[in-house]
């Protein structure tokens, strides 16, 4: 084909109209896997958006207090109001600890919950899912729906299925047993798998305001900075580190409005989160993924407001090292294993890593998410590449 001739057929083309794009999917049917505050806050924004929701959950305890206190009241920012579950009339979540009962007839199912919880469910879920649902992470956090998809394929799941990554939900919780009290959370990424679902991202809008859609679940693995900000903020204080809040007399406590996940952090806390965001950025960019947040973007969208209505609270002893887990597993591993294959250091995250494991006392890093535990192969960056962006569209 001569030049003149690959010209006019490129301006054929071009005048070609597109092909129209899928209907947003209407997720009429909802299951909410997890029964913590982050799966009834979802159960709730489903039901509160008119779609039939149940909500499983595999403890007794988890259900017997929804049960108990008659569903989930929303107060702060979202929908407010108190949400019913376990009623036989009217609109209400229905509770389930059967799992093959929850999943049946779902168009969409959400996975909440920690990051090894949500392989888990990837490993069961892989017989017992059907052609045509969608199955979302929710937070996915680093190659989340790689992972899912790896653990679905050698679990034998045989349907056609889409997976979504969120890298965060639209709303900050703060638990009061049966109350869960919202504050705004900034815009999360999100991506579909195969990369061209851009229909489901489009249909989670309609419960998770504020998604912003990327081209595919490498990107949204990379734009996942929850790490980068919770490990710091979290395991580094004192006199060396102090705190970003305002210097109290002794003895004094902060306002309650100013005692915040944003006031944990400090300029020595932002210096080692640039480092690791620098880090980040760098590996990245070796995967073909550029234009991630800035470190002030990252800090805004994982460390809330300084106070407001966008001031993320600050988690207890228990959630807080629960955070510090996801974060080694689920973002900081990942990171230093694309980092190890791409030959671009990152010795700021495998410090924090260290550190994390340290202190909670376990080898986390084994556990974490690695390239080479789900498929991907670790000899060749270019190879490794190749492998991610198949699997993104859905051709492994």
């Amino acid at each position: 084909m001569s030049t003149t001739e690959f010209e006019a057929f490129t301006e054929a083309m071009a005048r070609r109209p597109a092909p129209p794009a899928p209907a947003v999917p209407a997720f009429d049917r909802v299951t909410v896997l997890g029964g913590g505050p982050e799966g009834r806050l979802l159960a709730s924004l489903c039901l509160a958006e008119g779609s039939e929701v149940t909500l499983f959950s595999a403890y007794g305890a988890e259900l017997a207090a929804i049960r108990s206190a008659g569903g989930t009241t929303l107060r702060g920012a979202g929908p407010v109001g108190t949400f019913p579950a376990g009623r036989e009339d009217g609109p209400s979540i229905r509770l389930s600890a059967e799992l093959d009962v929850a999943l049946r007839g779902a168009d969409l199912v959400f996975v909440t919950g920690p990051v090894l919880k949500q392989r888990t469910y990837a490993m069961v879920l892989a017989e017992h899912l059907a052609d045509g649902q969608v199955l979302a992470l929710v937070p996915g956090r680093s190659l989340g729906a790689l992972e899912a998809a790896w653990y679905l394929r050698v679990g034998g799941c045989e349907a056609d299925v889409v997976l979504a990554e969120v890298q965060a939900l639209p709303y900050w919780i703060r638990e009061d047993g049966p109350t869960l009290h919202l504050t705004r959370a900034r815009a999360a990424p999100a991506a579909a798998l195969p990369s061209d679902r851009e229909d489901v991202v489009r249909g989670l809008a309609r419960f998770l305001p504020g998604l912003v859609p990327v081209r595919s679940v490498a990107e949204s693995g990379f734009a996942d900075g929850s790490g980068l900000v919770e490990a710091p903020a979290l395991l580094l204080g004192g006199p060396a580190a102090p705190a970003g809040g305002p210097e109290l007399p002794p003895g004094a406590e902060p306002l309650p409005e100013r005692n915040t996940f944003r006031a944990l952090i400090g300029e020595r806390h932002r210096a080692v989160i640039a480092a690791m965001a620098r880090e980040r950025r760098r590996v990245a960019a070796r995967f073909g993924v550029r234009g991630l947040p800035d470190t002030g973007e990252w800090l805004d969208a994982f460390a809330g407001a300084p106070a407001g209505e966008e001031a993320r609270p600050v988690p207890d002893a228990v959630r807080a090292r629960r955070l510090v887990r996801c974060a080694v597993v689920g973002s900081l591993t990942p990171l230093v294993s694309a980092s190890e294959v791409a030959g671009t250091p990152a010795p700021v995250t495998r410090a924090m890593t260290t550190l994390a494991q340290t202190v909670l006392g376990s080898d986390l890093a084994h556990a974490g998410r690695r390239l080479d535990t789900i498929g991907i192969g670790v000899g060749d960056l270019d190879d490794a590449r190749r492998a991610m962006d198949a699997i993104a569209r859905g051709d492994r």
